[in-house]
């Protein structure tokens, strides 16, 4: 069965989701789907809805200027196509930390995510037998004050060749820059270990472990130019406690890191999220 997913925002008004289902109604498709939500303080209308393209009478190519004819212009509506068989092809960008690298490469390796990762960049070498491991090419840019302009252009021109849709930071030690970003908004995604913002620095479970803290947290959000302030797609705590040394911390914190990190990615590669004004919008 092939599928499509449309992600629509709009100022809140009467008649939206009568309109659109009339759209796929009077087109033979099939609802197979359809999530909405109204944030009342910012009049604001979000909505998911997929259906079935088996039988439906405008071409797939069509699809897109139809709806913005008929459709969105007249609402004013934002929104985003997509269709079931268009893997997105993911980069994993990582430093020295292997847990969700790993972690990524199972689940892709296993077909839990149906996307492609064409390549691991790294600022180290430290990971590179394990892309070997997973034969999946691994390009090494080591970056520093002096290079870090000229890295990321090399960085930018490959993702470009390889027609890169996502970028996933696997615990990627290095702050992109604002013009790297600018050209994959809302299609990063970080890890944070922590709820943000908290416990900066390098050694944020020895910091958390000297508060003697009882949760410790991770934090899944998309980057931005404003450091780890990105608007936040999944979180998640563990309990702690005095019995817990600084490496139980870290060893508990790395498990916590690597699920809310698969978790937010599978809700953007199924197409379940939405961002306006910072936040996110996630759908069941």
């Amino acid at each position: 069965m092939m599928t499509a997913v449309i992600l629509i925002h709009c100022v809140d008004q009467p008649g939206i989701v009568a309109r659109v289902t009339e759209f796929i109604h009077s087109n033979r498709g099939n609802v197979l789907s359809l999530e909405q939500h109204v944030d009342r303080d910012a009049g604001r209308f979000f909505m998911r809805l997929k259906w079935d393209l088996d039988r439906f009478m405008i071409p797939r190519e069509k699809i897109g200027e139809y709806f913005q004819t008929l459709i969105a212009a007249p609402y004013g509506m934002t929104f985003d196509l997509y269709f079931s068989g268009q893997k997105p092809r993911m980069a994993v960008f990582v430093s020295k930390m292997s847990h969700c690298l790993y972690d990524i490469l199972s689940r892709w390796e296993s077909g839990d995510w149906q996307v492609e990762i064409p390549l691991i960049v790294s600022n180290h070498t430290d990971m590179q037998p394990i892309a070997e491991r997973f034969g999946i090419p691994f390009r090494h840019f080591p970056v520093s004050k002096e290079n870090k302009v000229e890295q990321e252009a090399g960085q930018l021109k490959l993702l470009r060749r390889e027609s890169i849709d996502l970028i996933v930071l696997a615990r990627y030690m290095q702050v992109l820059s604002a013009d790297f970003l600018k050209h994959y908004p809302h299609r990063v995604i970080n890890i944070h270990h922590s709820f943000l913002p908290a416990f900066a620095g390098a050694k944020p479970y020895h910091a958390a472990y000297e508060r003697g803290v009882k949760i410790i947290g991770a934090t899944c959000h998309y980057v931005t130019e404003e450091l780890d302030a990105g608007p936040i797609i999944e979180q998640d705590v563990i309990r702690v406690s005095h019995k817990d040394s600084p490496d139980a911390f870290a060893r508990k914190g790395k498990d916590l890191e690597k699920i809310v990190l698969a978790r937010g990615v599978f809700l953007h590669i199924q197409r379940k999220l939405l961002v306006y004004d910072n936040r996110t919008v996630v759908f069941g």
